[in-house]
Protein backbone atom coordinates (compact mmCIF):
# COMPACT_ATOMS: atom_id res chain seq x y z
CA UNK A 1 0.00 0.00 0.00
CA UNK A 2 1.63 2.85 -0.95
CA UNK A 3 -0.92 6.06 0.70
CA UNK A 4 -2.17 4.22 4.12
CA UNK A 5 -1.66 6.37 7.07
CA UNK A 6 2.13 4.64 8.62
CA UNK A 7 3.43 4.81 5.02
CA UNK A 8 2.09 8.75 4.60
CA UNK A 9 4.14 9.36 7.84
CA UNK A 10 7.13 7.67 6.26
CA UNK A 11 6.54 9.77 3.43
CA UNK A 12 6.59 12.49 5.37
CA UNK A 13 9.68 11.69 6.99
CA UNK A 14 11.48 11.84 3.09
CA UNK A 15 9.88 15.64 2.39
CA UNK A 16 11.35 16.88 5.77
CA UNK A 17 14.82 15.80 4.70
CA UNK A 18 14.62 19.21 2.39
CA UNK A 19 13.85 21.20 5.22
CA UNK A 20 16.37 19.91 7.22
CA UNK A 21 19.03 20.62 4.91
CA UNK A 22 17.82 23.89 3.19
CA UNK A 23 17.17 25.72 6.52
CA UNK A 24 20.88 26.06 6.42
CA UNK A 25 20.80 28.18 2.80
CA UNK A 26 22.66 31.24 3.48
CA UNK A 27 19.97 32.82 1.05
CA UNK A 28 17.42 32.40 4.05
CA UNK A 29 17.02 35.49 6.46
CA UNK A 30 17.49 33.68 9.34
CA UNK A 31 19.48 33.44 12.28
CA UNK A 32 21.81 30.59 13.18
CA UNK A 33 19.78 29.54 16.22
CA UNK A 34 16.43 30.09 14.35
CA UNK A 35 17.94 27.33 11.55
CA UNK A 36 18.98 25.09 14.25
CA UNK A 37 15.89 25.43 16.04
CA UNK A 38 13.75 24.33 13.16
CA UNK A 39 16.18 21.97 11.72
CA UNK A 40 15.83 20.27 14.91
CA UNK A 41 12.55 19.94 15.76
CA UNK A 42 12.15 18.57 11.85
CA UNK A 43 14.29 15.98 13.09
CA UNK A 44 12.77 15.20 15.95
CA UNK A 45 9.55 14.80 14.40
CA UNK A 46 10.51 12.39 12.11
CA UNK A 47 11.81 10.57 14.42
CA UNK A 48 9.00 10.00 16.36
CA UNK A 49 7.17 9.13 12.82
CA UNK A 50 9.99 6.21 12.59
CA UNK A 51 8.86 4.91 15.80
CA UNK A 52 5.09 5.68 15.01
CA UNK A 53 4.11 4.04 11.54
CA UNK A 54 5.74 1.16 12.19
CA UNK A 55 3.68 0.76 15.62
CA UNK A 56 0.47 1.74 13.78
CA UNK A 57 1.15 -0.45 10.65
CA UNK A 58 1.14 -3.43 13.36
CA UNK A 59 -1.76 -1.55 15.19
CA UNK A 60 -4.07 -1.39 12.21
CA UNK A 61 -3.07 -4.21 10.39
CA UNK A 62 -1.40 -2.03 7.38
CA UNK A 63 1.69 -3.72 7.23
CA UNK A 64 3.22 -3.72 3.02
CA UNK A 65 5.96 -4.98 1.84
CA UNK A 66 6.18 -1.58 0.13
CA UNK A 67 6.22 0.14 3.63
CA UNK A 68 8.68 -2.04 4.93
CA UNK A 69 10.91 -1.44 2.13
CA UNK A 70 10.34 2.42 2.42
CA UNK A 71 10.63 2.67 5.84
CA UNK A 72 14.39 1.43 6.28
CA UNK A 73 14.71 3.98 3.38
CA UNK A 74 13.97 7.20 4.44
CA UNK A 75 15.88 6.33 8.04
CA UNK A 76 18.96 6.38 6.06
CA UNK A 77 18.40 9.33 4.01
CA UNK A 78 17.43 11.33 6.86
CA UNK A 79 20.29 10.17 9.10
CA UNK A 80 22.91 10.31 6.08
CA UNK A 81 21.65 14.05 5.27
CA UNK A 82 21.62 15.14 8.66
CA UNK A 83 25.15 13.83 9.43
CA UNK A 84 26.31 15.78 6.42
CA UNK A 85 24.66 18.84 7.11
CA UNK A 86 26.91 18.15 10.17
CA UNK A 87 29.64 17.42 8.81
CA UNK A 88 29.17 20.79 6.95
CA UNK A 89 28.56 22.94 9.75
CA UNK A 90 31.63 21.55 11.63
CA UNK A 91 29.91 19.89 14.76
CA UNK A 92 30.43 16.48 13.37
CA UNK A 93 33.82 14.78 12.50
CA UNK A 94 34.24 14.03 8.87
CA UNK A 95 35.52 10.74 9.87
CA UNK A 96 31.92 9.91 11.98
CA UNK A 97 30.57 10.87 8.31
CA UNK A 98 32.34 8.58 6.53
CA UNK A 99 31.66 5.84 9.16
CA UNK A 100 28.36 6.36 9.82
CA UNK A 101 27.45 6.75 5.68
CA UNK A 102 29.98 3.82 4.53
CA UNK A 103 27.95 1.48 7.10
CA UNK A 104 24.66 2.20 5.69
CA UNK A 105 25.67 1.75 2.29
CA UNK A 106 27.57 -1.03 3.32
CA UNK A 107 24.72 -2.89 4.89
CA UNK A 108 22.44 -2.03 2.74
CA UNK A 109 24.37 -3.90 -0.04
CA UNK A 110 25.14 -6.54 1.97
CA UNK A 111 21.46 -6.96 3.01
CA UNK A 112 20.28 -7.08 -0.49
CA UNK A 113 23.00 -9.81 -1.78
CA UNK A 114 21.56 -11.78 1.38
CA UNK A 115 18.12 -11.29 -0.14
CA UNK A 116 19.13 -12.21 -3.57
CA UNK A 117 20.92 -15.05 -2.52
CA UNK A 118 18.02 -16.37 -0.33
CA UNK A 119 19.71 -15.82 2.70
CA UNK A 120 17.97 -12.61 4.20
CA UNK A 121 17.29 -13.95 7.66
CA UNK A 122 21.03 -14.37 8.37
CA UNK A 123 21.33 -10.17 8.20
CA UNK A 124 17.66 -9.59 9.98
CA UNK A 125 17.75 -6.20 12.35
CA UNK A 126 18.91 -7.15 15.12
CA UNK A 127 19.42 -5.20 18.73
CA UNK A 128 22.67 -3.79 18.25
CA UNK A 129 21.41 -2.23 14.92
CA UNK A 130 18.84 -0.86 16.82
CA UNK A 131 20.79 0.50 19.35
CA UNK A 132 22.77 2.05 17.15
CA UNK A 133 20.04 3.74 15.85
CA UNK A 134 18.40 5.09 19.08
CA UNK A 135 22.17 6.51 20.50
CA UNK A 136 22.37 8.30 16.17
CA UNK A 137 18.46 9.68 16.86
CA UNK A 138 19.30 11.43 20.13
CA UNK A 139 22.92 12.75 19.22
CA UNK A 140 21.88 14.25 15.89
CA UNK A 141 19.39 16.73 17.11
CA UNK A 142 21.82 17.11 19.94
CA UNK A 143 24.14 18.31 17.04
CA UNK A 144 21.78 19.81 15.17
CA UNK A 145 20.51 22.60 18.52
CA UNK A 146 23.97 23.35 19.06
CA UNK A 147 22.86 24.97 22.42
CA UNK A 148 22.06 24.72 26.07
CA UNK A 149 18.75 23.09 26.88
CA UNK A 150 16.27 23.78 29.70
CA UNK A 151 19.55 25.90 31.06
CA UNK A 152 21.83 22.83 31.29
CA UNK A 153 22.48 20.66 29.27
CA UNK A 154 25.38 21.46 26.64
CA UNK A 155 23.93 19.73 23.62
CA UNK A 156 27.08 20.04 21.53
CA UNK A 157 29.24 18.35 24.30
CA UNK A 158 26.59 15.63 24.44
CA UNK A 159 25.93 15.57 21.03
CA UNK A 160 29.49 15.20 20.19
CA UNK A 161 30.01 12.16 22.56
CA UNK A 162 27.23 10.56 21.31
CA UNK A 163 28.17 10.81 17.80
CA UNK A 164 31.29 9.10 18.45
CA UNK A 165 29.46 6.74 20.77
CA UNK A 166 27.29 5.54 17.93
CA UNK A 167 29.97 5.37 14.96
CA UNK A 168 31.80 3.30 17.15
CA UNK A 169 28.24 0.96 17.43
CA UNK A 170 27.60 1.82 13.46
CA UNK A 171 31.46 0.00 13.40
CA UNK A 172 29.93 -3.02 15.86
CA UNK A 173 26.81 -3.22 13.98
CA UNK A 174 28.28 -3.73 10.78
CA UNK A 175 30.41 -6.14 12.06
CA UNK A 176 28.28 -7.93 13.74
CA UNK A 177 25.87 -8.35 10.38
CA UNK A 178 29.03 -8.96 8.62
CA UNK A 179 29.52 -12.12 10.96
CA UNK A 180 26.31 -13.34 10.53
CA UNK A 181 26.37 -13.27 6.68
CA UNK A 182 29.94 -14.95 6.85
CA UNK A 183 28.71 -18.60 6.73
CA UNK A 184 25.99 -17.95 3.25
CA UNK A 185 29.32 -15.59 1.75
CA UNK A 186 31.25 -18.70 2.08
CA UNK A 187 28.68 -21.08 1.03
CA UNK A 188 28.21 -19.50 -2.53
CA UNK A 189 31.43 -17.77 -3.40
CA UNK A 190 33.35 -20.15 -5.31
Amino acid sequence: MFFNTPTLMTWGRIAAIPLIVGVYFDALPLETASRDLIATCVFVLSAITDWLDGYLARRLNQVSSFGAFLDPVADKILVCASVLVLVHLGRADVFVGLIIIGREIAISALREWMAQIGAAKSVAVHMVGKLKTVVQMVAIPFLLFNGTLFGLINTHLWGAWLIWIAAVMTVWSMVYYLRKALPEIRARVK
